[in-house]
């Protein structure tokens, strides 16, 4: 699989671009702030209807425009597809495939696959257990894209189920304290509204319903995360040693809010089957019902859970050295690449967005070895010499200045003695 071609319109600093791919390797060279992610990200928008960079539309339309549009050629199995995507802040977005309208953006999920490594996934070591969460829940709709339907779903059932648990949470009345200093009383009501009692004994009574509803899409989602994660240990361990050149046993384990039984099955590695994870949700929500109620928000359920990443005994958070924590990051990336080109049997697109500079001479040798084969590599560095030269010798490069777009001549092989003198 590979992209052949991308156009934008009014899509970030782009008024218009034109840009031809081929397979192989394509090097995008410029400073910051010349327009050179901005391709990278239109290309994974095309794979993913989202950006790795901003969660909202909007940065995505250019200032001044009223709609962005992004449309891309992508050649797999010797066919080609045209992808156009319309994106409107504040309204629904639209979207083409092969020319002719879909009734969803979503119907273009897994027409063009990529896999996109940045600066920003270093969060994925580091950071909050949402950016652990996405990732997996990005992959699996990457690996079959009717997931994206049931996490919409479930995003939407965890929403209205908060916005419930927030109406019958009791609530502080100002300034009253009792004796031990957190005594609470009941609200007073507004004009018009029901008595806050009744309000109250309405929103519980609802809650079992929604917590029927979260229970049956939640365990989808958390039987699909299970598998995906089971699935993907072998390619992480695999990676991880391959970029860091050790045996540091990288490996990931699912934590998990449900009851500590359950949670301590999963964490172990089980996949317990969709009923079965079903009966242990509901369960969980039974037990933590009162909480829940207390402290007016959700405690249970694949949003409150997190992936555990591991290097020997020790979790990386917090103990993997920075190099580690960026060979981690890659690990999951690559080891995410290797699970879609087995699973399709197609290589996906492979993006590498200002990698190259953050990593020392030896990951940087590396990771160009373990590369070197897929179909289709794209990569954005601020300088030529950040990417390793048998990458560029591979296809073609292009320097990105002011959303001007140039072809660069592809750079000769050094010879013996230029070799020698690098090394010394």
């Amino acid at each position: 699989m590979h992209v052949r071609h991308l156009t934008l319109k009014d899509f970030r600093s782009y008024p218009g671009a034109e840009i031809a791919f081929s397979p192989g390797v394509t090097t995008l060279i410029g400073l910051n702030g010349q327009g050179k992610t901005n391709l990278v990200e239109a290309i994974g928008y095309l794979a993913t209807l989202g950006s790795h960079r901003v969660a909202a539309d909007q940065p995505l339309v250019r200032f001044g425009a009223s709609q962005a549009i992004v449309r891309g050629a992508v050649m797999s199995g010797g066919h080609e597809t045209m992808i156009e995507l319309e994106i409107t802040p504040g309204r629904a977005n639209r979207a083409r495939l092969g020319r002719a309208p879909v009734s969803r953006p979503r119907d273009v999920l897994g027409t063009l696959r990529t896999v996109l490594f940045a600066p920003e996934d270093l969060a994925l070591v580091k950071g909050d257990p949402s950016e652990r969460r996405r990732f997996l829940d990005d992959l699996l709709v990457q690996r079959q894209p009717r997931w994206a339907g049931v996490r919409a779903d479930y995003d939407k059932i965890v929403k209205q189920r908060n916005a419930l648990l927030k109406s019958a949470a009791p609530v502080l009345r100002p300034g009253r304290r009792g004796s031990g200093g957190g005594g609470r009383a009941a609200a007073r009501s507004r004009p018009g509204d029901p008595p806050v009692d009744e309000a109250r004994e309405s929103a519980l009574h609802t809650l079992d319903v929604w917590n029927e509803h979260l229970a049956t899409v939640g365990s989808q989602l958390l039987y699909a995360r299970l598998r995906l994660l089971r699935d993907l240990r072998p390619d992480l361990s695999a990676s991880y040693d391959a970029v860091s050149a050790s045996e540091a046993g990288a490996t990931a384990q699912y934590k998990s809010s449900l009851h500590e039984e359950a949670a301590a099955r999963l964490a172990a590695g089980e996949v317990p089957e969709i009923p079965e994870l079903r009966q242990s949700l509901l369960d969980s929500l039974a037990a933590v019902r009162g909480a829940e109620i207390e402290r007016g928000v959700g405690l249970v359920g694949p949003h409150r859970d997190d992936v555990v990443l591991t290097l020997g005994n020790l979790p990386a958070k917090g103990y993997a050295s920075h190099g580690e924590s960026w060979s981690f990051a890659l690990g999951l990336k690559l080891a995410a690449y290797r699970l879609l080109a087995r699973d399709l049997g197609d290589d996906p697109v492979l993006v590498l967005d200002d990698v190259f500079a953050e990593l020392d001479s030896g990951r940087r040798e590396r990771l160009a070895e373990l590369i070197g084969d897929c179909e289709q590599v794209i990569i954005t560095a601020a300088v030529g010499a950040d990417v390793p030269v048998q990458l560029r010798e591979r296809g073609h490069t292009y320097e990105v200045e002011l959303g001007q777009i140039h072809a660069l001549p592809t750079p000769t092989p050094a010879g013996p003695a230029e070799e020698d003198g690098s090394d010394a």
